[in-house]
C-alpha cells in the first residue's frame, strides 16, 4: 500500500516537472526596472526530480474538495508583501500571465502589504466573493490559520508558493511549491568560500523573521561555512528585513562596528543591493574590499556582478504561475500532489552574469 502511494506520488512529481519545464513562466524598498519580470524565454521554472519531491501526495478526493475546471473557476491570488521590489513585482505578473494564458474564468488578487492580518483578511474576503482555488503567498510560516480554517470549511483549496506554513498538509493546504532555501544559503557558502578563498570576517543580513526562509537560508549558509571553510568567521547576524533601505542602514552601522569585515552574505539581493551603497558612501570597493553574496536574481544584483561589484548570486525563482496553475490542473485531473514540490534555480557569478543579464527579473 506504502509502495503503491510513493509510485503515485512520484509520478505526480514526474508530471507536474514536465509541465512546468515546458511552461514559460514570468524582499522592501528598492529601485527597480520597468521589466522586473526579466525575460520569461530564459525564466522558466522547473519542478526538480521526483525524488526531490518529498510528503505524501494530496488528491482531490482525499482532499475532500469538489472538481472544477479553472476555465469556469474563480481563482484567488494572496500577494504577501508590496509589490515595491523585483521578487513580489515577478511573482504576481506570472500568476496574472498563467492565469490569462490558460483562460481562468475570473483571477481575484490582493495584496497584504506585510500585515498578517491584513492577509487573514484578504483570504476571507477572496472566499466571500466566491473564489473556487487559493494561491497563497504567505507573509510568515505561522498565523494564517483562521483563512486557511476558512478555506477548508468550504472546501475551497489552497497552493501555497515561496514560503511554507506551518500547517497538516492534504488538510490545511494541498501543497508547498518553493525553493529549497536551506540549499540555498548552502550554495551561497560555497560561493562565499569561494570569492574569499575560504578566509575572512563575514556579516550576515538576516531576512524578515517569522518565516522559514530566513531560518533555512541561515541555516544552510552557516552549517556549511563551518564544515567547509574553518578559515571564515560568522562575525554579525543583524536583520535587514528584505529591503533595501535596511540593509543599507544596517550595514553603514557595521562599518562602523565592525571595521574589519571582509565579507558580506545578504539573505535577499534587495539588502546586497543597499550593503553596495553603504560601502560605497564609506570609501570602499563593494565585491573587492568587501566581497559580497545574496540569494534572488534580480536584474539589478545580476547587473552588479557585471559590473564588479558583486561576487555572486543565488537564484530564487519568483515566476510560480506556470507550475502554480499545471499542478492544479493535475491536482483536479485526480492526481496525487506531493507536499513539497520543489523547484530549482540558477547561480551567477561572474563566468555567467553578462551573457544571463536577460533571465534576471
Amino acid at each position: 500500500m506504502m509502495i503503491q502511494r510513493r509510485s503515485r506520488t512520484l509520478a505526480a512529481a514526474c508530471l507536474i516537472a514536465a509541465t512546468a519545464t515546458l511552461a514559460v513562466s514570468g524582499c522592501s524598498k528598492s529601485e527597480t526596472t520597468n521589466d522586473a519580470g526579466g525575460d520569461s524565454s530564459q525564466g522558466a521554472q522547473a519542478a526538480k526530480s521526483p525524488e526531490a519531491a518529498s510528503g505524501p501526495g494530496c488528491s482531490l478526493q482525499t482532499y475532500g474538495a469538489p472538481k472544477i475546471d479553472l476555465k469556469d473557476a474563480v481563482v484567488g491570488f494572496s500577494q504577501s508583501e508590496k509589490e515595491a521590489n523585483p521578487f513580489r513585482i515577478a511573482e504576481t505578473q506570472s500568476i496574472k500571465d498563467e492565469a490569462a494564458k490558460i483562460g481562468v474564468k475570473k483571477l481575484l488578487t490582493t495584496n497584504a502589504q506585510s500585515q498578517l492580518s491584513k492577509q487573514i483578511s484578504d483570504i476571507q474576503d477572496m472566499l466571500s466573493q466566491g473564489a473556487q482555488f487559493l494561491i497563497i503567498a504567505p507573509l510568515n510560516s505561522d498565523g494564517l490559520e483562521p483563512a486557511l480554517k476558512a478555506a477548508a470549511a468550504k472546501k475551497v483549496p489552497v497552493l501555497t508558493i515561496d514560503r511554507k506554513v506551518n500547517s497538516e498538509a492534504c488538510k490545511d493546504y494541498v501543497a508547498f511549491l518553493g525553493s529549497d532555501f536551506v540549499e540555498q544559503g548552502k550554495r551561497a557558502a560555497d560561493a562565499m568560500i569561494k570569492a574569499t578563498d575560504g578566509k575572512g570576517k563575514v556579516a550576515i543580513l538576516l531576512g524578515a523573521s517569522g518565516n522559514n526562509v530566513t531560518t533555512d537560508r541561515t541555516k544552510g549558509f552557516v552549517d556549511q561555512i563551518k564544515a567547509e571553510a574553518p578559515g571564515i568567521e560568522i562575525v554579525a547576524q543583524q536583520t535587514g528585513e528584505f529591503a533595501r533601505d535596511k540593509g543599507q542602514q544596517v550595514m553603514e552601522q557595521l562599518i562602523q562596528s565592525k571595521p574589519d569585515i571582509t565579507a558580506v552574505y545578504a539573505e535577499n539581493d534587495e539588502m546586497g543591493l543597499g550593503a553596495v551603497t553603504a560601502l560605497k558612501a564609506a570609501g570602499k570597493k563593494p565585491g573587492k574590499d568587501v566581497k559580497i553574496v545574496s540569494v534572488d536574481g534580480t536584474r539589478n544584483a545580476v547587473q552588479a556582478l557585471v559590473n564588479g561589484e558583486y561576487n555572486a548570486v543565488i537564484e530564487s525563482n519568483p515566476r510560480f504561475g506556470p507550475l502554480a496553475f499545471a499542478t492544479a490542473q493535475k491536482f483536479y485531473g485526480g492526481e496525487e500532489i506531493p507536499e513539497n514540490v520543489i523547484i530549482t534555480d540558477r547561480a551567477y557569478d561572474e563566468t555567467n552574469a553578462k551573457e544571463s543579464l536577460g533571465g534576471a527579473y
